[in-house]
């Protein structure tokens, strides 16, 4: 935190050398300012990140709703963040983005990790909010297929195009998806239908589901 502090940096990820540093929001931020010689574009058109984030959306929905109620205050994995807010957090991700699209807001990091409301306390609250989301998506994307996605859009991390952003926005929920698996079993539920390497094939993904610190 100190180090973050000295940086000016408000939130991480963060990539640094020096004095200096860029947000790991976006693999293309990270490949120039490391200047690696590494294709950073995004492997999805937005056709097929649109039509992959709808079935990521349906499983997260059908994977919360297993979600015991008496786990969700328990402490996630070497982070000081409940189970419940995570499972918030994978809809809250793509309604900040929609927020963004729809309103011409700018995307906020406050936005972005809102935690989720006194009126979501169960698990099966937590997914009606995500169908709503899902809806809103597959809404959005119906006036939105066939459009520029090469344009600017403005972000608390700095401009980045809607075809970045919406690769981000995927892969972002689609971590937090696998890790909502992982708890499951934590709780000694088996998860129904979770994600395969072929649901996340062409998204940035690391193989670790969990950091290690």
């Amino acid at each position: 935190m100190e180090e973050l502090l000295r940086l000016g940096a408000r939130s991480v990820p963060v990539v640094s050398k020096n004095d200096k540093f860029v947000f790991a929001q976006i693999i293309r931020d990270v490949v120039d300012f490391l200047e690696l010689e590494d294709g950073s574009a995004p492997e999805m058109s937005p056709v097929e990140l649109a039509e992959c984030y709808d079935g990521i959306l349906e499983t997260a929905v059908r994977l919360v709703r297993q979600m015991p109620d008496d786990h969700l205050e328990h402490e996630l994995p070497n982070r000081p963040r409940s189970w419940r807010v995570l499972m918030h957090h994978v809809f809250q991700i793509p309604k900040a983005f929609l927020d963004m699209e729809q309103k011409g807001e700018t995307l906020t990091y406050e936005s972005l990790t809102a935690s989720p409301p006194d009126s979501l306390r169960t698990s099966a609250d937590i997914a009606d909010f995500g169908e709503v989301v899902r809806d809103h998506f597959r809404n959005w994307w119906k006036g939105s297929k066939g459009q520029d996605f090469s344009n600017e859009v403005p972000t608390y991390f700095g401009g980045t195009s809607r075809h970045e952003m919406l690769e981000r926005t995927v892969w972002h929920s689609t971590q937090h998806v696998r890790q909502v698996t992982s708890l499951l079993e934590r709780a000694g539920v088996t998860p129904d239908r979770p994600l395969t390497k072929d649901d996340i094939r062409g998204l940035p993904l690391t193989e670790a589901v969990w950091d290690e610190t």
